[in-house]
């Protein structure tokens, strides 16, 4: 765990670097930040879980569920959202900014 919560901190360094080096070049630079999202590969997740009776596992998922205050994983479409945002001209003073799209997991 300690190597993935790294490489994240490295992508947040770097983005405020890039955007901070390449904004003076006209190039916005922003990152977006995940939570816990309905994806195929999660449900495959879960669903391996029950076949192995692992209640670790899904005690684990529960317990993350209720530190999201919306309390539900989010959409796919929902993250897309926010690239399209930050991809569009409505966007176009955000530079350097990380979005996190997590129902509010972040604010635990």
């Amino acid at each position: 765990l300690v190597h993935y919560g790294i490489s994240k901190l490295g992508v947040l360094a770097l983005t405020r670097a890039l955007a901070r080096e390449y904004g003076p070049k006209g190039f916005r630079v922003n990152a977006v930040m995940p939570g816990g999202i309905k994806t195929p590969g999660a449900d495959r997740m879960r669903n391996e879980a029950l076949k192995r009776l692992d209640f670790g596992f899904l005690l684990t998922g529960a317990s993350f569920l209720r530190r999201v205050p919306l309390g539900r994983l989010g959409e796919p479409d929902e993250v897309a959202r926010v690239v399209l945002f930050l991809a569009s001209d409505l966007s176009s003073y955000v530079n350097g900014a990380v979005i996190a799209v997590d129902g509010g997991f972040l604010t635990d």
